[in-house]
């Protein structure tokens, strides 16, 4: 299988296979005049030169195809083109027939619509034309025999013919392949980075919050309780070992949260901080990865809110289940005094931040959406997930 992989260098410079394809295709009028295949030998600088021009015409059409556009001027070098390969003929003979490759293949790229086949008919007529004119005029006889090489000389043209289209094509999809590579690189690259900052985000966060809040404790129990100051500050560290070792797992896309530890974690931060928290969870259902993974985050992301953004007394996590959906609400009553009476979009825009738009697209991810509003002096925090998300 590893033989029909192109070599790199061909996918790297893709022009160069279809330059040397017009090479020989451009070198058979100069052989044949020269060894005069269908008669006397012609002239080889008339051929030559005429091969260089033509060959250079329709490697224009073939470069400028290979961009899916045509060149500027295509119309008078198309009609040169088909000038050199179709006068030349009547007088000259089959020697010249190798340009009406170049002809027909100039012609697809070029041309469009009803215009296309009508040109590349009238193409087409000439060759077979010429060869039963001529057989007419030096035997006055047409065979079977001249028909059949006539119907093979315009098959051959037209499958060569063919083949530089194809080969313009072909380069035109490997750069068009090259560049959906490249932007899908900048894309994967780009979304890892937004997974990293997200989840950075909402896991820091909370840490930090934590950390915030065991070190005022420890701050205010160490004139008063040395030995509970000092419990608190083991635990501080514990907490930042912690969120060390989430920080790598995150790096390496390894980290994973578990729904029943972040709802204990958050009754257990929240306590600490001295706001009450009622739970109601107990029909806590079992859920596969991607809806435990987004509730999970989403809780985590709540509390951190709850403690950075509000001044709440009370919050409230339910989780519920209906019709195949399980349903989080984080309610709290901490909405501060200068949002009271903002609109519930900004109130919930200063409240989240970036945290809840990382909710609402973990929510997305697991087929469910999320909702941030506030209700007096209320900011719910609801999310709803498929059972069965994939």
């Amino acid at each position: 299988m590893t033989g029909s992989i192109p070599p790199p260098w061909v996918l790297r410079h893709p022009h160069w296979p279809l330059i040397a394809l017009h090479v020989p295709l451009a070198l058979q009028v100069p052989v044949y005049t020269i060894l005069g295949m269908e008669g006397s030998p012609g002239d080889p600088v008339t051929a030559i030169s005429a091969a260089v021009l033509a060959g250079g015409l329709q490697l224009r059409h073939s470069l400028a195809a290979t961009r899916g556009e045509r060149p500027p001027g295509w119309l008078w070098s198309l009609v040169a083109l088909l000038l050199l390969a179709d006068l030349p003929i009547w007088w000259i003979g089959a020697d010249w027939e190798g340009f009406m490759i170049f002809a027909v293949a100039s012609i697809v790229m070029l041309l469009h619509g009803r215009t296309r086949l009508i040109v590349i008919a009238a193409q087409i007529l000439i060759l077979p034309t010429q060869e039963l004119l001529a057989t007419l005029r030096d035997d006055g006889t047409v065979t079977s025999r001249t028909l059949i090489l006539c119907a093979y000389a315009l098959v051959v043209s037209l499958l060569f013919a063919a083949s530089l289209v194809g080969g313009a094509r072909l380069v035109r999809l490997v750069n068009e392949l090259a560049a959906t590579r490249t932007e899908l690189a900048a894309a994967a690259v780009g979304e890892e980075r937004i997974r990293v900052s997200r989840d950075l985000h909402d896991l820091l966060g909370q840490s930090l919050s934590a950390i915030s809040l065991k070190g005022d404790l420890a701050l205010r129990l160490l004139a008063k309780d040395a030995c509970a100051a000092r419990a608190e500050i083991e635990s501080l560290t514990g907490v930042a070992r912690d969120a060390l070792r989430d920080v790598r797992a995150i790096t390496r896309d390894e980290h994973a949260v578990s729904l029943r530890t972040e709802i204990d974690g958050a009754a257990a931060l929240l306590g600490a901080a001295g706001v009450y928290t009622r739970l109601d969870v107990a029909d806590l259902p079992p859920l596969p990865g991607p809806a435990q993974s987004a509730l999970a985050w989403a809780i985590r992301e709540g509390t951190t809110n709850l403690l950075r953004h509000s001044d709440a007394q009370t919050c409230a996590i339910t989780l519920s289940r209906r019709d195949g959906t399980v349903r989080l609400e984080i309610v709290n009553d901490g909405v501060r005094a200068a949002a009271r009476g903002s609109e519930p979009s900004r109130v919930a825009e200063r409240a989240g931040g970036s945290g809840l738009s990382g909710v609402a697209e973990r929510a997305r991810a697991a087929g469910g959406t999320s909702a941030a509003t506030v209700l007096g002096g209320r900011f719910l925090l609801s999310v709803e997930i498929p059972e069965e998300a994939a």
